[in-house]
């Protein structure tokens, strides 16, 4: 009598050491991407140019650049504005570059 159902076929074993060796491969191609993320810097400036950020893809904050013109002492708030300006520019050039690399493959989660 002829098995129905269940795991019993004989292509079973060869289909899930595929499915291992692909997920194998996808899991070394998200490493790859997450430490090529990490490892790349963003830029992003404020105000024209008076304010630079430099951040890596691992959220380390590299430098900080502020033009001697931008440096107001009856206006600390707009520099400090420029600032936190240019931080959320770099933090989302990280977001949009992780979800490019990680999404559009289905590795992101």
């Amino acid at each position: 009598m002829a098995k129905r159902g269940g795991f019993g076929g004989m292509g079973m074993p060869g289909n899930m050491n595929n499915l291992m060796k692909q997920a194998q491969r996808m899991q070394r191609q998200m490493e790859e991407n997450k430490k090529a993320l990490d490892e790349a810097e963003f830029t992003a400036t404020a105000g024209g140019g008076a304010v630079e950020v430099v951040v890596t893809g691992a959220h380390e904050f590299k430098s900080l650049k502020i033009s001697p013109e931008a440096v107001d002492p009856d206006d600390v708030e707009m520099l400090e504005d420029m600032i936190v300006a240019a931080l959320n520019d770099a933090m989302k050039q990280i977001s949009d570059k992780s979800a490019q690399m990680m999404g559009p493959s289905g590795f992101g989660m």
